[in-house]
Order: structure tokens, then C-alpha cells, then sequence
């Protein structure tokens, strides 16, 4: 079969369209702000579900020009504080090992492990905790999540969506959403001929579980 030198021009310039896509324009923007929101003050008592790798996930979507390269976090540790089966007077809290940031290629894992990203020997550790559950959300989701994300040493005060389901011992959370990364003073940019995107998509897949479901 002949092509036409317009045709292969066209299908070499829709594969690079698909594969230049970036993941994050299909991802609601989280809200960053410059620093970090007061720590919530005393709260009813309520029932301690657990997060853990066995129930829950941390994965991430990173691009360049080129293409995009997903990953996760293998361990990590957290806790939802279930008030009255009410996401508004319940708070949740992540511990993140960075140290066990993972892909499809050991390659890149070493390599976000250094000082061009995640900087582990410093920074071995990152932490969220809520402040603030609202019901509702302009973007998709059931609520909007506000709380305090620590990452490569830097604490800022980050809002996003949720979908968040409630029964009496177990809580489900599922977020997708896209950070800019420069916004935690992670700034290599990559080959010259090979630009690292800016924005990172997040996705947060938790049921937590009084018995780590």
C-alpha cells in the first residue's frame, strides 16, 4: 500500500499529538497556597481506620515532551479519624516513605531518589494532614479536601476533590489531581531536547479499614 508523503506527514504528527499529550490538562488543578493553614484545634473523639499499602494506593503521572511515566509509593501509613460517619468533622493524616518510590524502570526509581526530585537522603519523608472537609466540590468529587502536604521540605496548604464514602468502620477516598511540582521546589528540568513537564498528576485510592480492610 502506497501513502502519499501528506499522509505520512499527518500520521507522524497524530502519533506525536498522542504521545505528547499531557496527563495532567484532563486533571482538576489543586488550590496551593503559600503556606501552610492552622492546625485544627480539639475534635470529638471517633472511631481510627487505618491506611495501608494492603488497602490503599499512592500512585502519580509524570510527563515530558515525549511521553508520560506513571509510579507509586510502595509504604506508607496513615490514619482517618471517622467522627459521627461524617467526613466534615473527621480529619485523615498520611505518612509517605519516599525512599519507596517506585516505577516500571529501577533506572528512573534511582533516579527520583536523588537531588533532581524527591532528594530522599534529606527529605526521606512526606505528610499530608487534613484541615478542613467541606461537603461539595466545583470539580468532580463529593467534598473538597483542604490540609497541610509536606514534600521535599516544603509545607504548603493544598485543596482538592474528593469522592469520599462513609459506612460505621470503613471510609473510602478517591482523589485525582495535578500539583505543580516547582510549587515544592523540585525544578530539574530535564534534557534540553526533552523538557519535564511542571505539573504532576496525583491519584489517592484509600479504604480504610478498623481492621485494614
Amino acid at each position: 500500500m502506497k501513502y502519499s508523503s501528506l499522509t505520512v506527514v499527518s500520521l507522524v504528527l497524530l502519533s506525536l499529538s498522542v504521545s505528547c499529550a499531557n496527563p495532567a490538562d484532563n486533571a482538576p488543578k489543586a488550590v496551593i497556597s503559600g503556606t501552610a493553614t492552622p492546625a485544627i484545634g480539639a475534635r470529638a473523639s471517633g472511631t481510627r481506620l487505618v491506611i495501608t499499602p494492603s488497602n490503599s494506593r499512592i500512585d502519580f503521572i509524570g510527563s515530558k515532551v515525549t511521553g508520560s511515566e506513571s509510579g507509586w509509593f510502595k509504604q506508607f501509613s496513615g490514619l482517618v479519624e471517622l467522627v459521627a460517619e461524617n467526613p466534615v468533622q473527621s480529619q485523615v493524616s498520611i505518612e509517605i516513605d519516599m525512599n519507596s518510590v517506585a516505577t516500571k524502570s529501577q533506572g528512573l526509581d534511582e533516579h527520583l531518589k536523588t537531588a533532581d526530585f524527591f532528594e530522599v537522603a534529606r527529605y526521606p519523608k512526606a505528610t499530608f494532614v487534613s484541615t478542613s472537609i467541606k461537603s461539595g466540590s466545583e470539580a468532580m468529587g463529593t467534598h473538597t479536601v483542604t490540609g497541610n502536604l509536606e514534600l521535599h521540605g516544603v509545607q504548603k496548604a493544598i485543596t482538592f476533590p474528593a469522592t469520599i464514602n462513609v459506612t460505621a468502620d470503613a471510609v473510602s477516598v478517591d482523589s485525582e489531581f495535578a500539583i505543580n511540582r516547582k510549587d515544592f521546589g523540585i525544578v530539574y528540568a530535564g534534557k534540553t531536547n526533552d523538557l519535564i513537564r511542571d505539573e504532576v498528576v496525583l491519584k489517592l485510592t484509600i479504604k480504610a479499614g478498623s481492621a485494614g480492610l
